[in-house]
C-alpha cells in the first residue's frame, strides 16, 4: 500500500514540474510591453518565442515609462532615454552595416551636356563688295582645310580694274611732279584710291604689290585671313556677283565654344574663369580642358536652365561644330565632416542618423546637412568626427514601434528644452 502511494506522489511531481516550468517561462518582465519581430513589427506576443511569419526570434519592446536603465535583451547593456536596443546578433542577421563620420576634402562635380560651336570671333564670312564675276574657285566644298593667306577665289571686276589703273596713273603723276605743291594733289588722290581698294577686300600687301610693280591686276584674289576650315561655299565659278552677295565662309577651329545648359540651382556655383573638362563620344579616352567664358544671365522659362559658354582650345581640330559634349565642372569646397547618403533617413521635417553606442544600442540623432557631394553628405551639425552611424537603415523603418518610441521621446525632450 505504501509502495502504491509513493508511486502516485512521484507521478504527480513529474506532471506538475513541466507545467510550473512552462508558466515560469511565460512570465513577462514588468518593464517589457510586448515581444515583436524586427522584420515584422505587426507581430505582438506576450511571451518570447519565434515569429510566426519568418521564424526569427522575437525581441522585447520596453515600456515607455520603463526608465533609462531598461535591460537590453541578450546584449547585457543599458539604453538611455533617447536610445533603443537591437541586439548585435539581430543586426548581423538583417545585414546592418556601419560607416564612420570622417573629415574629408569636399570636391563637388557639376555635370551638363552641351554642343560644340564655332568661335564667332574666329569666323570670317566673305561678302562681295564690288560687282563682277567669279573668275576661278580655289576651294570647292565645305570641310576643306586652308592655310593662312591661301587663295580662296579670284574675282574679275571692271570697277576694280578701273580703280587700280587710276592708282597706277596717280603714282606716275606724283613721281613726275617737280615741286612739293605739285605732289600734294596726287598724294591725296592716291590715299583715296587706296581706301576704296581696301573697302573692296584688297589687302595692304596686294596694294603694295601694285604700287611696286606699277601694274594693275585684272582680278581680285580673296585669301584666307587664318588657318581654318571652309564652312560654306556659295559662290559658283563664272557666276555674276553683286555687292552684298555671300561668297565663302571660313572658320578657325583652333578655339571652339561649347554651349552647355546648367540648372537654376547650380548658378551660385558657377564663375567665369572656372576650369571645365569636356569629353565626347568621338574621343572617349581624351579630355579637353577649357574655361567658363560667359554665363548667360537670362534663364529659359520652360526648363529653368541657363546657357554657359565654355572656350576650349582645339589645336588639332578634333572638336567639330555640332558635336555633343559632356561637361564636368569640379569645385574644391575645402574640408568638412561627411557621411554616406545611405546613413541619413529623411523624415520630412528633419534628417535622422542612427549612432552606434555599442552593445546593440542605437541613438537617433537629428543632423543638419550641407550639400550632397557624390554619394556623401556634408554634415554641418549633429555628428562628431569618428562616430559610427548605421549605413543601411532599412531595418529601423521595419522596426517601427521601437524607432517611433525613441524619436517621440527625443522630440519631447527637444520641445521641453526650447520652452525653457
Amino acid at each position: 500500500m505504501k509502495s502504491i502511494a509513493l508511486k502516485m506522489f512521484v507521478l504527480a511531481v513529474l506532471l506538475i514540474s513541466p507545467a510550473c516550468s512552462k508558466s515560469s517561462k511565460s512570465i513577462k518582465p514588468a518593464d517589457v510591453d510586448y515581444y515583436t519581430c524586427t522584420m515584422h513589427p505587426s507581430v505582438h506576443a506576450e511571451a518570447p518565442g519565434q515569429c510566426p511569419i519568418c521564424g526569427m526570434d522575437l525581441v522585447p519592446v520596453m515600456k515607455k515609462n520603463a526608465g533609462a536603465t531598461s535591460p537590453a535583451p541578450s546584449s547585457g547593456g543599458t539604453a538611455s532615454r533617447h536610445e533603443f536596443v537591437v541586439p548585435v546578433e539581430r543586426q548581423q542577421q538583417i545585414g546592418v552595416t556601419y560607416a564612420t563620420v570622417t573629415r574629408a576634402p569636399l570636391h563637388h562635380t557639376i555635370r551638363a551636356v552641351g554642343t560644340v560651336e564655332t568661335d564667332l570671333q574666329r569666323h570670317w564670312a566673305f561678302v562681295a563688295r564690288v560687282d563682277g564675276y567669279v573668275q576661278e574657285l580655289f576651294v570647292l566644298s565645305a570641310g576643306q582645310l586652308v592655310d593662312k593667306d591661301a587663295p580662296l577665289m579670284s574675282i574679275y571686276s571692271p570697277d576694280l580694274l578701273t580703280t587700280e589703273r587710276e592708282l597706277v596713273m596717280l603714282l606716275r603723276m606724283r613721281d613726275e611732279a617737280k615741286s612739293k605743291d605739285a605732289r600734294a594733289t596726287p598724294e591725296r588722290l592716291i590715299a583715296a584710291a587706296e581706301s576704296r581698294l581696301r573697302q573692296w577686300n584688297i589687302t595692304d600687301q596686294q596694294i603694295a604689290e601694285i604700287e611696286q610693280k606699277r601694274q594693275p591686276s585684272e582680278s581680285l584674289t580673296l585669301r584666307s585671313p587664318f588657318r581654318g576650315v571652309v564652312q560654306e561655299v556659295r559662290a559658283r565659278q563664272g557666276a555674276n556677283i553683286k555687292v552684298g552677295d555671300q561668297l565663302v565662309d571660313i572658320a578657325d577651329l583652333s578655339v571652339v565654344w561649347v554651349s552647355a545648359e546648367f540648372y537654376e540651382s547650380e548658378l551660385s556655383m558657377l564663375k567665369t574663369g572656372q576650369s571645365v573638362t569636356v569629353t565626347t563620344s568621338s574621343y572617349p579616352n581624351e579630355r579637353f580642358e577649357g574655361q567658363v567664358a560667359v554665363i548667360n544671365p537670362f534663364l529659359e522659362q520652360a526648363n529653368r536652365t541657363t546657357k554657359v559658354r565654355i572656350d576650349i582650345p582645339n589645336p588639332d581640330f578634333k572638336l567639330r561644330p555640332g558635336m555633343y559634349a559632356n561637361v564636368e565642372l569640379g569645385m574644391d569646397m575645402g574640408e568638412g565632416l561627411t557621411v554616406p547618403a545611405s546613413a541619413v533617413m529623411p523624415t520630412g521635417s528633419r534628417e535622422i542618423a542612427f549612432v552606434d553606442k555599442g552593445g546593440g544600442k542605437l541613438e537617433p540623432r537629428v543632423v543638419q546637412l550641407g550639400e550632397q557631394i557624390g554619394d556623401h553628405y556634408e554634415v554641418k551639425n549633429g555628428l562628431a568626427e569618428g562616430e559610427r552611424v548605421v549605413a543601411s537603415a532599412n531595418f529601423l523603418i521595419d522596426a517601427e514601434s521601437k524607432v517611433q518610441g525613441a524619436l517621440a521621446d527625443f522630440g519631447e525632450a527637444k520641445s521641453a528644452a526650447h520652452k525653457h
